[in-house]
């Protein structure tokens, strides 16, 4: 195998298939990039059996050929080598020599014959999402995924489509996140992504309009970029019906703005820090809020005027929590609905319908 490549064409390579590669398996041809060279493309693949990307780089391709290579070091040397062409080519003995200006590597290579097979998936069945909107779906909802082990179908997104629209869906039994966007596609189906891929597919989507085709077997989810394919296994198990979890009417409906009510519980969580539950305490009044919060550090009272719609409430959150949701919300305006002070809050942004966001209050010791 013989090429030459620009640095940092194939750096960007490196970093994309990296993301796929957790350097916590047993197997050590999986701490490996795989290579593969024929006619015009350079193609590398990093994988974990559970996610895999690949992808492919402009280069000349001198002689075709295929190896493994330990991506820690390859990405090291690649990295620091001068911004240059860089050759690469295979020796005898299991060695692969890098060069790049007056900078000569050799490096010992793995075979490729125990690497694992990328999974076979027909993409004739697809949908088609630009990457900007989908990238925005993901980071609006990846924050409310559970981190406990003991529910496994909760580490992941709910991935569905129905009645023409994406729905993207994540809970972690203390708060529930839904992003929707419309779908021109008469497919109905829902699968259940691991969050950790999502994570990394919305580091690899960019923020433009080109479309991402996305294909679905029984097992594995597809999302085909322009030269990028990642590959996710799916988790077993069905999704909780979390329509059923959204209070259908509501008492107490407030107008807010959201970077005031963001900064005011940011300030006021500095001394809600005793203990774990970060605590916070939200008093509705007729034409503000009253948020307070008092533990051994201190107390604080902060005030924001609103626009309230209903009877009064008084209601305690994990600022956490309530800061995850505000953060995610591009609106400059919520809206807070309520019942009582201890049922669930839900929060819209003002001139957008397709998020909502569901929070669990703290139940508060009389």
């Amino acid at each position: 195998m013989i090429f030459t490549c620009e640095k940092q064409k194939i750096l960007e390579g490196i970093s994309i298939v990296q993301k796929a590669i957790t350097g916590k398996s047993t197997l050590p041809i999986l701490e490996g990039i795989y290579i593969n060279t024929n006619k015009s493309t350079l193609t590398l693949i990093g994988s974990d059996m559970d996610l895999s990307i690949q992808t492919s780089v402009d280069a000349t391709i001198i002689e075709e050929g295929n190896i493994v290579i330990d991506a820690k070091i390859f990405g090291e040397i690649i990295r620091k080598l001068p911004n240059a062409t860089i050759k690469i080519e295979t020796l005898e003995n299991q060695i692969i020599k890098i060069t790049c200006a007056k900078s000569v590597f050799d490096v010992v290579y793995m075979n490729t014959t125990e690497f694992p097979e990328l999974p076979q998936i027909n993409e004739n069945l697809k949908i088609s999402v630009n990457q900007n909107i989908l990238k925005n779906m993901i980071k609006g909802t990846s924050f409310a995924i559970a981190q406990d082990e003991t529910r496994p179908i909760l580490q992941g997104i709910l991935f569905e489509v129905k009645s023409k629209n994406l729905n993207l869906v994540a809970l972690d039994g203390y708060r529930l996140a839904i992003r929707n966007e419309f779908l021109d596609t008469d497919i109905d189906m829902e699968v259940v992504i691991p969050g950790k891929t999502l994570n990394e597919v919305s580091k690899i989507l960019e923020d433009v309009d080109d479309i991402v085709d996305i294909t679905f077997t029984n097992n594995h989810i597809l999302f085909n970029l322009e030269k990028t394919k990642i590959i996710s296994r799916l988790l077993e198990g069905k999704f909780i019906n979390y329509n059923s979890l959204l209070p259908q009417e509501h008492k107490l409906l407030v107008n807010i703005n959201r970077q005031e009510l963001q900064n005011a519980i940011e300030r006021a969580s500095l001394m809600a820090k005793d203990g774990n539950t970060n605590l916070i305490k939200l008093d509705f009044q007729q034409d503000n809020l009253i948020i307070t919060s008092n533990s051994q550090l201190g107390k604080v009272r902060e005030e924001i005027s609103t626009k309230l719609q209903g009877e009064g409430i008084q209601i305690a959150f994990n600022s956490k929590y309530l800061l995850d949701v505000l953060k995610n919300v591009e609106d400059d305006e919520v809206i807070m609905k309520m019942t009582s002070g201890i049922s669930p809050c839900v929060i819209e942004e003002k001139n957008n319908e397709n998020a909502k966001y569901l929070v669990l209050p703290v139940r508060l010791m009389r």
